[in-house]
């Protein structure tokens, strides 16, 4: 039997809340010429660095998008980019705007001489080290209106992320279907979630 096409588990778990909104912050470092693929989408998208900004820059600047289950870019995006530390996912129930302006006030940090710095939160492998050593003020102020977030581990598996009691929580999640046994073998697999 075929194996199950992994965007179809993602999705399912992108758009399990009803009430919430599907974001993806998209890392123009890692996706060659992210404009021109928002463009070609036809993607309402906006670039998380403030004010205007050299050609360079903006190539390589994240990007909030706004995702629908159904649309051909979310496919695109679940199919090619998962894997390749293209962004992370935000499930909130804020609407653009606020989450704009909640996203836009972490892409920058300061270092102990108070010089600012990015901070490439979008970045899965960045995100999954960095979330584990908050305390509760940081957690707070990461996720403030964010209900979840969503991105890959270095195995491709899809990590969750949310805070309760402000402890952060997390689920690990295969992407894999169980394999179905072949003659004279046996599948193994797991799914949870």
């Amino acid at each position: 039997m075929a194996k199950h096409d992994p965007s179809d588990i993602l999705t399912r778990h992108l758009f399990a809340d009803a009430g919430a909104r599907v974001y993806a912050v998209l890392d123009g470092a890692a996706i060659s010429d992210l404009p021109q693929a928002l463009r070609e989408h036809r993607m309402d998208a906006v670039c998380l660095y403030r004010g205007e900004l050299i050609p360079e820059l903006a190539r390589v600047a994240p990007y909030q998008v706004i995702l629908e289950r159904e649309s051909p870019f979310t496919a695109w995006l679940l199919r090619q980019g998962w894997g390749r530390h293209w962004g992370i996912f935000v499930l909130s129930p804020a609407e653009w705007r606020p989450m704009r302006e909640h996203l836009c006030s972490l892409t920058m940090a300061y270092d102990p001489d108070y010089q600012p710095l990015y901070f490439r939160y979008y970045d899965p492998r960045v995100l999954r080290i960095y979330l584990p050593t908050c305390d509760a003020d940081e957690l707070r102020t990461l996720f403030g209106p964010i209900s979840r977030l969503l991105c890959e581990d270095e195995e491709g598996k899809l990590l969750k992320f949310w805070v309760a009691g402000g402890q952060l929580g997390s689920e690990r999640i295969e992407l894999e279907s169980p394999a179905w046994p072949a003659a004279g073998g046996s599948g193994q697999g797991t799914e949870k979630g």
